[in-house]
């Protein structure tokens, strides 16, 4: 039995139709129901004079009058959206609600304290939370854990051929990080993170940026201590089109629908080799200078020459290096190089996923992929994605 508390943070924007079903999905949770949830109901409050936003504002205030009649869980709600109540200049976005959410638990959460970060129209499964905390339970000495997910389809064929294509895209990339030995080698995806209010104090709690506030979290937890990647029970997020953040789920089915993958590449797993290749040769560059593509990379994002020399003198000893060593060549750095290295890479995205599923299952039927994804049927499309899922979910249980 997890001897903590559990604290349930979800930010609600304009979710009047999705939140109910989460909410639901919460109240029939077995095995743990001592759980307390937190809701930021949250808009911009330049919202209220902007016609074309209306429609959000009046929905959130549905969904406030809502959310004080439900029963069946331990609900708090943080109005941050009625008159005089929304976010102020540049504070706004699903970052500052999940900074709202977590520093308003922090203020009297222990550090033993286990939260659990979702999304609105994210669901879950009746033992979700319990499977959380056994497992936090089960490795006191994890910070924070980046949960499996998987997102239902939704019967629309072009925004569900556009959520595979893009777990596609986010599944290669974590297994060929898990399989050169990454600490980077997670996942981030807001409604997919539990962590412990003692971690997340350490490391100053959550950079309320408006895009990717779930992948620098997850980042700074792993510059902390090794994260966990795998739990038995996983969250299904919905497959939506959203603009309301840069990057993400929601602005990648919007350049899906309109053919547009340049952003969210398959990465050819020899792409990764010379990350392998550095990674190797750690003992070698605690003592001199070493060389690899990697090395000379990151020498050049830092402008600086003379980068490992300056890390040895200010470390006592190996491990000190190693970790310094990974604070530098952080996952940003990595999906940087990568980026870089991809440009000029003479592969399409079918051929570099064919080449690694060779790879990494070669006494496997493999699918043909000698057609282009368009031509595809969402079958396969889904086929793809549950080969892929299949690896990293192994992979995830050996980390």
């Amino acid at each position: 039995m997890f001897p903590g508390s559990i604290y349930v943070a979800i930010p609600a924007m304009d979710e009047l139709q999705d939140l109910p079903q989460t909410l639901d999905d919460l109240a029939r949770q077995e095995g743990c129901n001592t759980f307390e949830i937190f809701v930021c109901v949250n808009q911009p409050e330049a919202y209220w004079g902007l016609p074309d936003k209306c429609a959000i504002c009046e929905h959130n205030q549905q969904l406030l009058k809502l959310l004080e009649t439900f029963d069946g869980v331990r609900l708090h709600v943080l109005d941050c959206a009625s008159r005089g109540r929304g976010w102020q200049g540049k504070k706004f976005g699903v970052g500052w609600a999940r900074k709202t959410l977590f520093d308003h638990i922090l203020t009297f959460a222990d550090d033993r304290d286990i939260i659990i970060s979702l999304d609105a129209d994210t669901r879950v499964r009746p033992h979700y939370v319990q499977s959380v905390a056994d497992n936090m339970h089960r490795h006191p000495e994890v910070p924070a854990v980046s949960v499996p997910y998987y997102h239902p389809l939704t019967g629309n064929e072009a925004q569900d051929r556009a959520i595979l294509r893009y777990e596609m895209y986010m599944r290669n990339y974590a297994v060929n990080l898990y399989k050169i030995g990454s600490p980077y080698s997670f996942t981030a995806v807001g409604s997919a993170i539990a962590m412990r209010a003692g971690a997340l104090r350490k490391i100053g709690g959550i950079t309320p940026v408006k895009s990717g506030e779930d992948f620098y979290l997850m980042q700074k937890f792993v510059k902390m201590a090794p994260i966990s990647n795998y739990n038995d029970e996983m969250v299904y997020p919905a497959a939506r089109l959203s603009d309301r953040v840069f990057f993400g789920t929601g602005p990648a089915i919007i350049k899906g629908c309109r053919g547009e993958w340049d952003s969210y590449p398959v990465y050819h797993h020899s792409l990764f080799d010379s990350i392998a290749q550095t990674y190797q040769l750690l003992p070698q560059l605690y003592e001199n200078d070493v060389q690899t593509d990697f090395l000379d990379f990151l020498q050049k994002q830092f402008n600086d020459t003379h980068l490992w020399q300056s890390i040895r003198q200010n470390v006592k000893d190996y491990g000190h290096f190693v970790h310094a060593f990974h604070e530098k060549a952080d996952g940003l750095r990595i999906l940087q190089y990568l980026r870089q290295k991809h440009k000029d890479f003479p592969m399409t995205d079918e051929d570099a996923l064919a080449q690694n599923l060779a790879a990494w299952l070669p006494d496997e039927q493999l699918p043909n992929l000698s057609s282009s994804f368009d031509n595809l049927t969402v079958d396969d499309l889904n086929s793809l994605r549950d080969q892929l899922f299949e690896i990293e979910s192994s992979l995830r249980r050996l980390i």
